[in-house]
């Protein structure tokens, strides 16, 4: 039985070769620059808490520049004014326009046939000339009055002259022992009842002329009535004319021709197309950073165009607010209602500052956390957010100028304090 082959085991001694020394040397060597590259490596690895593809992420670098907060919104055209004209009167009413016709300022676009209105103005036109020559009449009435007592006055004077003359014939007859003294005194009673006639004849004059002023402002004023009344009728039977208060183009036509039209039904709506205004709505979050005479800016295809903002609505409707911004001196051609057009609030802006592209970093970090890329390594870091724009973010503290930092969303970084980048 053989147990084992030492028996037959001989030691031989090689002799030791210069190419062994070599190759074993640059073993070691690989093996030492292997540790030197893996044993960062495999630190970093152990003190991440998660791993993550860099393709799946956006990084941007931080840099310093101008700020400039602006909103961005898809907005449509509408008319500054767009007037609805009403039936001022019950009647018939007869279109002499077309949905889409330009119309010039006071063109006549559509009549309400009134037969009661115009009757009316009839009557009441005729009331007015009998006014007039009732004021005519009290005239020559007054004229006539005073005439009268005109008449009465100088009656009254004669009959005290004749009085005044037969107290002195009296008298000189009585010194003459002509006439007894009872007829001097009749002669003086007949001389004073001459004088209170002539006192009372003027009085009478007097009061004739007030009363006939009297009359004759009353009736004047009743005139004056009439005439007011019936310039108000012919007002209205001019206005079922519906006359176009702007130069512009025919909206809608709300009713349909020859239709028996109520008072203050809509008629028509006119486009002024000299004052169209961009509609916009703006998300709510914006909507305290809103302030009339913003600039803005309208875009229509590759032209750009100025404008600022006219209106900003005082309530919030499904989380919006809807704001108008007005053209500047140029505008775009062969404009329509309810065109689509893109525009550019531009609020303020902020010179010098840090700040990085705009990205899901911001909501999913409430804009207190950033990721710092560096050595393959995204580290949390505390930051502290300023102004934003649609596009770019201030940052006031946490980073400086020239650091990368994950702009893209960091959900699945599940909030680890250092994330390897693979």
């Amino acid at each position: 039985m053989i147990r084992d082959t030492s028996a037959q085991d001989r030691r031989i001694d090689a002799a030791p070769s210069r190419k062994r020394h070599v190759v074993i040397g640059a073993v070691g060597a690989a093996v030492l620059a292997a540790l030197i590259w893996v044993v960062p490596t495999v630190g970093r690895l152990i003190s991440a808490g998660a791993s993550v593809s860099s393709t799946s992420l956006r990084i941007a670098q931080v840099k310093r520049g101008t700020l400039t907060r602006d909103i961005s919104a898809q907005g449509k055209i509408v008319a500054a004014q767009s007037p609805t004209l009403y039936a001022t009167a019950a009647g018939t009413i007869t279109l002499l326009t077309h949905a889409g016709d330009k119309v010039q300022k006071d063109e006549v676009l559509a009549e309400v046939d009134s037969p009661e209105l115009k009757n009316k103005l009839e009557q009441e036109q005729a009331t007015l000339s009998s006014v007039e020559v009732d004021v005519e009449r009290t005239g020559i009435d007054n004229r006539q009055k005073q005439l009268l007592a005109k008449k009465t006055i100088d009656q009254a004077q004669i009959d005290r002259i004749t009085a005044a003359r037969e107290v002195d014939r009296n008298q000189r007859a009585f010194k003459a022992g002509a006439i007894p003294e009872i007829n001097v005194l009749r002669a003086q009673d007949a001389l004073a009842k001459a004088d209170l006639d002539v006192t009372h004849a003027q009085a009478d004059a007097g009061l004739v002329t007030e009363t006939g002023a009297f009359e004759q402002k009353t009736k004047r004023l009743a005139l004056d009535r009439q005439k007011l009344l019936v310039a108000d009728l012919q007002r209205q039977v001019d206005l079922l004319k519906v006359r176009s208060p702007v130069a512009g183009q025919v909206g809608q036509l709300l009713v349909q021709q020859k239709a028996n039209v109520a008072a203050n039904t809509g008629l028509v709506t006119v486009i002024d197309l000299s004052s169209l205004e961009v509609e916009v709505q703006v998300p709510e979050v914006f909507a305290h950073d809103l302030a009339i005479g913003m600039p803005a800016e309208i875009a229509d295809g590759a032209e750009k165009y100025t404008g600022e903002l006219s209106a900003v609505s005082p309530e919030v409707v499904d989380s919006q607010v809807v704001a108008r911004v007005r053209f500047g001196e140029r505008k775009p051609p062969g404009l329509r209602q309810n065109q689509r057009l893109t525009t550019r609030i531009l609020i303020d802006e902020h010179p010098n500052v840090l700040m990085v592209e705009r990205g899901s970093f911001v909501d999913s970090g409430a804009g207190r956390v950033a990721y710092l890329v560096h050595d393959g390594i995204a580290e949390r870091k505390p930051i502290q957010i300023g102004a934003t724009s649609l596009n770019a973010v201030e940052i006031v503290s946490g980073v400086k100028e020239g650091d990368r930092i994950v702009i893209s969303g960091t959900d699945s970084f599940n909030g680890a304090q250092k994330v390897v980048l693979n």
